[in-house]
C-alpha cells in the first residue's frame, strides 16, 4: 500500500464525487506517534479531532482498512483490470472539497481527496464512503465507459453537422458539443452503480455506510439539471439505504 499523507487541513463545503484528469499531488510524512483513534464500527460513528493531526491520522486509518477490501472487490469482480490502488491526497492550495477517480500511464487507479474534502468529513464513515465510493468507479470500468460514450457522442453530432452543410468550424463545434454529452449521457447511473458497490466496500471494511452517505444532505441538491453529472442527493441515500439494508 501506498498512501500520500495530509499536512495541512482547511474547511470548504463538500462536493461531488467527479472521475477528472489526475491532477500533481505531493507526499507528505505520517505524522508522529500519538493515541490512537478506535477502529469504526457499523455501529459507532468516530469524530474526527479537528485538528491537523487528528484528521491526517483519521484518514490514514481509513485508507488501511478501506484499500485492501477495495483491492480484494476489485480482482473477484473485475480480474483483466488493475487492483493496485494508489490512494493520494491532492494538496495544491485553494481546492475546493472534492474526490475523484482517474489512472495513471500504466493503468494504475488513483483515488485522490482534497484536504477540503477530509476537512469537511465529520467522522470515519464519511471518509470510508467516498473511498469507497471512487473506488467503485474504477471497479465497474466506469472511466473507460464515459471516454467511449465522448468519442461516439462527438462522432454522432460532427456527422450531423456535416450532413446539414456545416462548415469545418461547425462541425468541431458539434463534435465538442456531442462529446460533453456522450461524457454525461449515462453519468448518473454510474454514479448510482458507484454508490451501490461503495456501499459494500465500506461496509465489508467495518464502516456504516449509511452514516457515511449523511454527506448528501450538507451539499446542493444536483436535482435534475440538464446534462448534471449527479443523480438528486435523495435518490443516493435511497441507494445507499437499500443495499445497506440487503447486506
Amino acid at each position: 500500500m501506498q498512501v500520500f499523507k495530509v499536512l495541512a487541513v482547511a474547511a470548504f463545503a463538500l462536493a461531488g464525487c467527479d472521475v477528472v484528469v489526475q491532477p500533481p499531488v505531493s507526499p507528505v510524512s505520517q505524522p508522529a506517534a500519538e493515541t490512537p483513534i478506535p477502529v469504526a464500527s457499523p455501529n459507532a460513528a468516530f469524530e474526527i479531532p479537528r485538528t491537523q493531526r487528528g484528521m491526517a491520522r483519521a484518514f490514514i486509518e481509513v485508507v488501511e482498512r478501506v484499500e485492501p477490501i477495495a483491492e480484494r472487490e476489485c480482482r473477484n469482480r473485475s480480474p483483466r483490470v488493475n487492483c493496485d490502488f494508489l490512494i493520494v491526497v491532492d494538496d495544491r492550495p485553494n481546492q475546493p472539497a472534492n474526490a475523484f477517480q482517474t489512472v495513471d500511464e500504466r493503468g494504475r487507479p488513483i483515488i485522490a481527496f482534497t484536504i477540503a474534502l477530509i476537512a469537511d468529513a465529520r467522522n470515519h464513515d464519511e471518509i470510508a464512503f467516498v473511498m469507497a465510493h471512487e473506488a467503485a468507479h474504477h471497479i465497474e470500468n466506469h472511466l473507460d465507459q464515459q471516454r467511449r460514450n465522448a468519442t461516439l457522442g462527438a462522432a454522432v453530432f460532427g456527422q450531423l453537422a456535416g450532413v446539414t452543410g456545416g462548415g469545418n468550424e461547425a462541425i468541431r463545434t458539434a463534435q465538442e458539443l456531442g462529446a460533453a454529452v456522450g461524457a454525461r449521457s449515462y453519468s448518473k447511473d454510474f454514479e448510482l452503480e458507484a454508490d451501490r458497490l461503495g456501499t459494500l466496500i465500506a461496509a465489508r471494511a467495518g464502516y456504516n455506510p449509511v452514516r457515511g452517505a449523511d454527506f448528501f444532505f450538507r451539499i446542493p441538491d444536483p436535482g435534475d439539471r440538464f446534462l448534471g453529472t449527479h443523480p438528486a442527493n435523495a435518490e443516493r441515500v435511497q441507494i445507499v439505504r437499500q443495499t445497506a439494508a440487503g447486506l
